[in-house]
């Protein structure tokens, strides 16, 4: 990860971290560094906060004044970016969103041709250009100067191509959907209106600030009321850019990304289809799933915390399936990032095709109590190289045995240690935890009050 470039793209409070000169000044540069061969366009997607308007504008002006052309979807999905990107002749793309985070932050993601996220070598050198370290960027001249363009035609061919994976109809089937008031407000209840569903739709009337706001996959109460109030078979509920999905099944219980992992990676192994027999995970996946893989005979691999990290696997082995208990899950197949909507279809194909409701479809799983602790720290490598903190997690380690696990780990974006517990009781989660993150406060490692 860079100075301004996490896992997930370049986040933060905007006008405090992230500001309109830091998103015209990368327009610039992509506008540039893709035009050197002659003109370019790039297509811009946003979601529903009142500041990507702003970031919009500015992209779009650092792209044009560079010379490229810039193809705005408006409002729409991450997962729509990478799918026009890489369907059609675009350089690269551009998704301005902050995801499951509060309207007050933004962020902007950039995916390259093939719809993914763009390689390391070009971010460094966007972060050089933003540090004013690189060369000077030349304007474009005259009949140079790049143009706007309105796309919206690009989300509706992605609307086109999300119909036509269906395998049934959804006639009979009443479904429940939550749209955060983001992205996925443009969209998916277009997609199961068309498919024949029932459609039930709530926080799909976005108004800049309420993104994520009490709803989503973040805050699934909401949806689960739902469901049960309207005796639904099955909820969805979305992110900010809708690359997220967790279920809620007819009972109003939820499912997560672990669940979806195993329940389409099962029915992907009894169709033949599993590819090398692996569904591909994060080191954040319940200890339940990786106990329920074992007695179905699926294998599966474990990366690092980021959808990044798991599709890399993916493409290196040759996996057709992965994901994070957050709800990014990847069907390569398909997609090339964890699409919300795309998850939904893909569950509701299980349901049909089995003529199985979800509850049951997830049953076999065992979910193990889970406890997650953040501790702000001064120098995480330095409270992860302590050596009484290690010791304390090899004594947790011992004592939980197999019925158990505990993972410390830094934070991708923030000065935090994650320490995170999964053991038989909620009681036994609560103890472990609280013996690792003693020890960091003792030494001195904290800072600041509990994130």
């Amino acid at each position: 990860m860079g100075k301004y470039f996490g896992t997930d793209g370049f986040r933060g409070e905007v006008n405090v971290v992230l500001n309109v000169e830091h998103a015209f000044k990368i327009g610039r540069f992509l506008g540039w560094y893709f035009g050197q061969q002659g003109p370019c366009k790039v297509v811009i997607g946003k979601d529903t906060r009142r500041s990507s308007y702003m970031f919009e504008e500015a992209l779009s002006a650092g792209l044009t004044a560079s010379g490229a052309d810039a193809y705005l979807l408006h409002v729409t999905t991450t997962p729509s970016v990478s799918y026009v990107v890489r369907t059609e002749d675009f350089a690269c793309g551009i998704m301005i969103s902050a995801s499951h985070n509060p309207f007050y932050d933004n962020g902007i993601k950039i995916i390259n041709a093939n719809g993914e996220k763009m390689q390391e070598s070009v971010i460094e050198k966007i972060e050089a250009y933003l540090d004013g370290t690189a060369e000077e960027i030349p304007f474009a001249l005259r009949e140079n100067i790049g143009r706007c363009v309105d796309y919206s035609a690009g989300r509706n061919r992605y609307i086109g191509y999300l119909i036509s994976l269906a395998t049934r109809s959804y006639k009979g089937m009443r479904v429940g959907l939550d749209c955060a008031n983001g992205s996925a407000s443009a969209i998916a209840m277009n997609v199961f209106n068309a498919l024949g569903a029932k459609t039930y739709v709530i926080h799909d009337e976005p108004d800049g600030t309420n993104i994520n706001q009490g709803c989503g996959s973040t805050h699934i109460e909401a949806l689960q009321e739902l469901v049960r109030e309207k005796s639904l078979d099955v909820g969805f509920a979305y992110d900010g850019d809708a690359d997220r999905c967790f279920c809620v099944d007819e009972h109003g219980d939820v499912v997560n990304g672990d669940g979806i992992l195993y329940i389409y990676g099962r029915y992907m192994k009894e169709r033949g289809v599993l590819e090398n027999n692996t569904v591909v995970t994060t080191v954040m996946s319940n200890l339940g799933l990786y106990k329920a893989f074992d007695r179905l005979g699926i294998e599966y691999e474990k990366t690092a915390v980021g959808d990044k990290y798991v599709y890399e696997n993916m493409v290196v082995n040759g996996h057709r399936i992965g994901g994070e208990q957050s709800g990014h899950i990847i069907f390569s197949k398909y997609a090339t990032t964890g699409d919300g909507i795309l998850t939904s279809l893909k569950m509701m194909e299980v349901m049909l095709e089995k003529k199985t409701p979800l509850s049951e479809l997830f049953a076999p799983v065992v979910i193990y109590p889970q406890l997650l602790k953040n501790v702000r720290v001064v120098d995480k490598a330095a409270a992860q190289r302590d050596g009484e903190v290690q010791q304390a997690v090899r004594a947790v380690e011992e004592r939980l045995g197999d019925d158990g696990r505990i993972l410390v780990r830094e934070s991708g974006t923030e000065p935090v240690i994650r320490v995170m517990v999964e053991a038989l009781t909620p009681e036994l989660c609560e103890e472990c935890v609280d013996e690792v993150v003693h020890i960091l406060r003792k030494n001195g490692h904290e800072i600041g009050d509990e994130a």
